[in-house]
């Protein structure tokens, strides 16, 4: 049985790194799901977990074809680490954080792509933003202007992450607790 990805988009500050660590500590005895940590090009934070890479390594990765998705986005490169498209081969469910740029080239080359959008107002994102204090975040007018600027994407569940990140999570877990029942079912 072949498993899929479940892509989670949105613009900084919405909130997808938190509903992510929620809802994989909620589904941690679930083996269907696999939680990746994502590659980048700068440190890890309290904000965002993930596994630094070096941009020459990104750049060889990206060249040799090492990573599931790579993109490059404010100034970073991020990946998706390659032996994910082996769990999804294996049944599991890849349940990742990514830019809405690469979500056409996914569902073009993955199996069974899910889209989640994680979005919140710009009074929201923009105070989340000034708290999480990251140099690259500077200019949170630019920042924010720019996720505007973004074609629209289908996507399967838009969750607007406005209350409590436990009610976030709760929708977040809800929808691939139901994927995982018609992928399994079949």
């Amino acid at each position: 049985m072949t498993g899929g990805f479940v892509l989670v988009v949105g613009p900084s500050g919405a909130g997808k790194d938190t509903l992510l660590q929620m809802a994989r500590r909620e589904l941690a005895a679930c083996p269907q799901f696999v939680f990746p940590r994502r590659l980048v090009t700068r440190a890890s934070s309290v904000w965002e977990e993930h596994d630094s890479i070096d941009h020459a390594a990104f750049e060889r990765g990206v060249i040799d074809s090492e990573f599931t998705l790579a993109w490059r986005a404010h100034g970073h490169g991020y990946a998706i680490p390659g032996a994910c498209l082996g769990e999804a081969a294996d049944g599991r469910i890849i349940v990742c954080n990514v830019s809405r740029t690469v979500v056409e080239a996914a569902r073009e080359r993955l199996p069974s792509v899910s889209v989640v959008e994680v979005t919140a107002p710009r009074e929201v994102l923009a105070a989340r933003l000034a708290r999480r204090g990251r140099g690259d975040d500077a200019d949170l007018g630019a920042r924010l202007d720019r996720s505007r600027e973004i074609l629209p994407l289908v996507v399967d569940l838009m969750i607007v992450n406005d209350r409590t990140p436990q009610d976030g999570a709760r929708v977040l877990i809800d929808f691939l607790q139901r994927k995982a029942k018609v992928m399994y079912e079949i």
